[in-house]
């Protein structure tokens, strides 16, 4: 049977709902699972690339991240303008994946620009979206501390950055080690005391 999320329950993928956020940590293949998520829709896809290439070894990610998915994508560069950009592209026949979400709030926090409003504004134009968007990011808060205080911040505003569109998708999906796991729609978790 297959969920809104897109997956049943052996990972195979389907359409996408309205929004839906893809968790994971770094190479779990979320992105992956994001990419055949968009593919499985039936629809055009645009691809909203975030990161940006300061050196030779993100060239090449980025370059293996191009080639991986293929000619049969529109990519948008937005490393910095993902509310405006998630607002242009969302439409009707069109599935949109952000990616990702992790790359542009490192953007934002470099750039100096207010974390908290450029969050609310990104978490607005996903709520106002006027197509399906699927949004990859890093689930950073499950490893140590930071030391430094500018690592705390950053791992301070990316839990609060997931914990907004996770609110707001109609899905929420964590893959580790390839493997989709839905944790929203969910049921509710009763305790008895």
């Amino acid at each position: 049977m297959e969920s809104a999320a897109g997956t049943d329950a052996t990972g195979t993928v389907g359409k996408p709902s309205a929004l839906v956020l893809v968790l994971g940590g770094a190479r779990s293949g979320k992105s992956a699972f994001a990419e055949r998520l968009a593919r499985a829709s039936g629809l055009a896809r645009t691809y909203v690339a975030t990161a940006e290439a300061f050196d030779a070894e993100m060239e090449a990610r980025i370059a293996r991240h191009r080639a991986d998915r293929g000619a049969d994508w529109r990519t948008v560069e937005a490393p910095l303008e993902l509310a405006e950009t998630v607002r242009r592209e969302t439409g009707t026949g069109t599935v949109v994946l952000a990616d990702c979400l992790t790359l542009w709030l490192s953007n934002v926090m470099l750039a100096g620009h207010t974390v908290e409003a450029a969050i609310d504004e990104v978490v607005a134009a996903m709520v106002s979206a006027s197509g399906p968007l699927i949004a990859v990011s890093n689930e950073v808060g499950l490893s140590l501390v930071p030391e430094t205080p500018l690592g705390r911040a950053f791992r301070d505003a990316q839990g609060r950055l997931n914990r907004l569109v996770a609110e707001v998708a109609s899905d929420v999906v964590f893959v580790a080690a390839g493997r989709p796991l839905r944790l929203k729609p969910a049921p509710d978790v009763e305790i008895a005391w």
